[in-house]
C-alpha cells in the first residue's frame, strides 16, 4: 500500500528536526539528556502516527506499542495544555487588560489545536489495547468537544471556561491512562512540534 507523499514529507521533516535537535543537545556540553530522549520518543510517536509505520506482529507487542504511543501523545497534549493554556490562565494572563494578553491567547489557541490533535491520536492509539480503550471510551465525547475551543481561545472568547475544559479533559485522560497501566506525564512540546501540530 503506497504511503502518501504528504506523510513521507512530514516524516522526513520530523526526522531532520530530530537530528538537528539531537545535534544541538549533544553540543551543549553535558547536562541532562533525558529531556532530549523524551522529546525524541514523543516526536517519533507523532511521526509514526502521521507516516503510518507498521505495527508489531504479536498481540502483546501491539498492546505494548499502543500504550507507548498513547503515553507519548497524551503526554504531549498534557504538556502543551499546561504550559500554554492552564498555567497562563491560572496566572491571570487571559484577563482583559493583562499585559501580553493577546500573545498569550494566540499561543494558547495554537497549543489547544496541538493538544486536540494529540488527544485524537492518543484515542486512536488506545484502540490497540483493550483495557486502555475501555478506560478511555467515556472520554471520547469530551475530547471531541475540544475541537472548536482553540479558535475561541485565540479570540479571547470565554477563555476561563475554555482553559477549564482543557484542564478537566487532560486530567481525566491521565486518570484513564493510569487506571489502565499507561501513566501519562506532561511533556512540553518543542516550538517545531507545536507548529507542526
Amino acid at each position: 500500500m503506497p504511503v502518501p507523499i504528504r506523510r513521507l514529507v512530514m516524516a522526513l521533516t520530523l526526522c531532520c528536526a530530530l537530528l538537528a535537535g539531537a545535534t544541538a543537545c549533544g553540543s551543549s556540553g553535558g547536562g541532562d539528556r533525558s529531556g532530549a530522549r523524551e522529546t525524541t520518543a514523543a516526536a517519533a510517536a507523532i511521526a509514526a502516527d502521521q507516516a503510518g509505520t507498521p505495527s508489531p506482529s504479536t498481540s502483546a507487542q501491539r498492546q505494548k506499542f499502543a500504550k507507548t504511543r498513547f503515553v507519548a501523545n497524551a503526554g504531549l497534549a498534557a504538556g502543551a495544555s499546561y504550559q500554554w493554556i492552564v498555567k497562563p490562565w491560572k496566572a491571570g494572563k487571559f484577563e482583559k487588560g493583562a499585559k501580553g494578553r493577546r500573545f498569550a491567547l494566540v499561543k494558547a489557541g495554537l497549543a489547544g489545536a496541538f493538544a486536540y490533535n494529540r488527544l485524537k491520536a492518543a484515542t486512536r492509539n488506545a484502540k490497540g489495547d483493550p483495557t486502555l480503550s475501555k478506560a478511555l471510551a467515556p472520554l471520547t465525547a469530551g475530547i471531541d468537544s475540544l475541537k472548536d475551543l482553540p479558535s475561541k481561545l485565540r479570540k479571547g472568547d470565554s477563555a476561563d471556561s475554555v482553559a477549564g475544559s482543557f484542564d478537566d479533559i487532560i486530567n481525566k485522560v491521565k486518570d484513564a491512562g493510569k487506571s489502565a497501566g499507561a501513566e501519562v506525564t506532561d511533556k512540553v512540546p518543542s516550538a517545531g512540534q507545536l507548529a507542526g501540530g
